[in-house]
């Protein structure tokens, strides 16, 4: 009569022990999702909030693993996102309108830069001081498919000018020389460049910011349809993240200026760094981002670019943006 009442005992004690060990033992962390986001340069200084997520894990910390692909252009971002090579394209409005344009089903999730951060630099003594003193002027692009080029023809259709009005010249990325020598009257650039040559010695110019003329995105967060309509849980928390990591580089831009120097190929000079960053920090922001939050796309001056885009014969029909956009995804990400 004892022994099975001893096994009884034995059998409930084991049982309470293993109820006991499965309450008490910590819990086993999920594995993080792997999200691969491919982007339009290579590791430099203004993605340091990317770079740095080894140091600072703003994305580990939402459950997901980040992969930063590096890209040369939009463009390339784009078609890393259209072959499965990535999740999410870091990306420009022109090439987010052409990929529309082909019949891609996309969506635009985020605005990285609501301010436009292309110009035209022109040498003070060359009287060039408004888009309209460029007509019959030669002007420098980085190529015929760069932002440069795009804002510059945006730049001009502004004031009833047009590529037809005056001379391009493809200068590459170091397009500032050409300007010092006089091959070109003016050469169209970005924020960033600018910083560059002005830390070269380049001085005494004048610059005209498109952003004065029409200011829209430079830079968006793309997904396909398909992405978007299946991820969106994993899309909003690569959005927290996201949002997070521009926070600590406003908040502590000299810590990510310091970081730079280790994880970005230009990041030797740390004063340059901390340049940049304050560059990427201001057009990060803009007054609807900071009455809605980081992030907050403009669908007004986005549709405001696609129509420009269409009338310079940039894309083959009219794009609406509302179509094209996601809004529902940053709700959770205050």
């Amino acid at each position: 009569m004892l022994k099975p009442m001893m096994r009884r005992l034995a059998t409930f004690a084991i049982a309470s022990t293993l109820a006991f060990a499965s309450q008490t033992a910590p819990a086993q962390s999920p594995s993080p999702e792997e999200i691969t986001l491919a982007g339009w340069s290579k590791p430099i200084t203004e993605i340091i909030h990317l770079l740095a997520e080894p140091d600072m894990g703003f994305f580990r910390n939402e459950g997901l693993a980040l992969t930063y692909l590096p890209g040369a252009g939009g463009g390339d971002a784009l078609r890393n996102l259209l072959s499965g090579q990535a999740n999410v394209a870091f990306t420009d409005p022109g090439s987010f309108f052409a990929a529309l344009d082909k019949g891609a089903q996309l969506r635009a999730i985020y605005d990285i830069y609501p301010q436009n951060v292309f110009n035209v630099v022109t040498l003070a003594s060359s009287g060039i001081t408004e888009p309209s003193d460029l007509k019959g002027k030669r002007i420098g692009v980085y190529s015929l498919s760069s932002g440069t080029r795009q804002n510059l023809q945006i730049l001009l259709q502004q004031v009833g000018l047009s590529e037809d009005d005056v001379t391009l010249t493809v200068t590459g990325l170091l397009n500032f020389a050409p300007l010092i020598q006089g091959r070109v009257d003016a050469t169209a650039a970005t924020d960033t460049g600018l910083a560059l040559a002005q830390r070269r010695g380049l001085k005494d110019i004048n610059v005209i910011d498109v952003a004065d003329y029409l200011n829209y995105s430079s830079d968006l967060l793309v997904v396909q349809e398909s992405f978007y309509q299946e991820n969106k849980d994993m899309l909003r928390r690569f959005l927290a993240a996201w949002r997070h990591s521009v926070e600590w580089m406003m908040r502590k831009p000299e810590e990510a200026a310091q970081l730079a120097v280790r994880h970005a190929l230009d990041g030797q000079d740390e004063s340059l760094n901390a340049e940049i960053i304050a560059l990427r920090n201001r057009a990060s922001t803009s007054e609807l981002t900071q009455q809605q939050g980081l992030g907050t796309l403009n669908l007004e001056t986005l549709q405001t670019a696609a129509d420009a885009y269409f009338r310079l014969g940039l894309i083959s029909r009219k794009i609406s943006v509302q179509d094209a956009v996601a809004t529902d995804l940053l709700s959770r990400t205050q």
